[in-house]
């Protein structure tokens, strides 16, 4: 009886996301072929053959359709500082995060293609979304250090921190972008981003190396 009443539940929640990756898809490929701003929401339901209503349900914003790991980009420096290792501080968490994001190419830290990368370029609303993303990802970075450090309210030493984490972050998912956009391949941009990302946290460690330990 159980089983029963399980799998219903887990065959619609599957469906659900299918339905999310379809619609997700047919847009990044209209974007890519058509620009950004000249693919309207309706062409995008038409193309996944679901009703408009469906792609909106789904994506309530036109950007997410374009930016649709916006979640796991908001959050991945906060939780990679709440995960961190015991006896690991906030910096060397983030900073073994991000050489593994360079092993793996990982498109949440910039790895996105040229393709991908230009769409976003060229789109002065998907630029600004990306913006607020950054901005998003270190007011959560800030929150996740204040609760590692119980700072008392009002503190701003996890604000300070967190500016200077987020900023070197943003600085290393730019470049990465720099690097797409002139033509070099993703094992090129790693190399070259291991070491610059080095040199990056190395600039960082007189004043975070202690900071948050767990």
């Amino acid at each position: 009886m159980s089983a029963e009443r399980v799998e219903p539940t887990g065959l619609r929640e599957a469906k659900k996301l299918e339905t999310r990756q379809l619609i997700s898809d047919h847009a990044t490929r209209l974007f890519m072929q058509q620009g950004f701003e000249a693919t309207t929401i309706a062409e995008i339901a038409t193309a996944a053959r679901v009703a408009k209503k469906t792609v909106t349900n789904y994506f309530a914003r036109k950007e997410d359709l374009a930016l649709d790991h916006h979640e796991a980009f908001s959050n991945s420096l906060a939780a990679t500082v709440a995960e961190r290792a015991e006896g690991e501080s906030a910096l060397a968490a983030l900073r073994r995060a991000f050489g593994a994001a360079l092993d793996t190419r990982d498109p949440v830290a910039g790895f996105a293609g040229p393709a991908f990368s230009r769409m976003i370029a060229d789109s002065p609303t998907l630029t600004a979304r990306l913006r607020d993303l950054h901005d998003q990802r270190e007011h959560a970075l800030a929150h996740a250090l204040a609760t590692a450090t119980d700072a008392a309210p009002g503190d701003i030493t996890p604000r300070a921190a967190a500016a200077q984490l987020a900023a070197a972050h943003r600085l290393l998912f730019t470049r990465i972008q720099e690097l797409t956009l002139a033509g070099h391949d993703n094992d090129h941009i790693a190399a070259t981003l291991t070491a610059e990302a080095a040199h990056v946290f190395d600039q960082l460690e007189p004043a975070l190396a202690g900071y948050a330990t767990r």
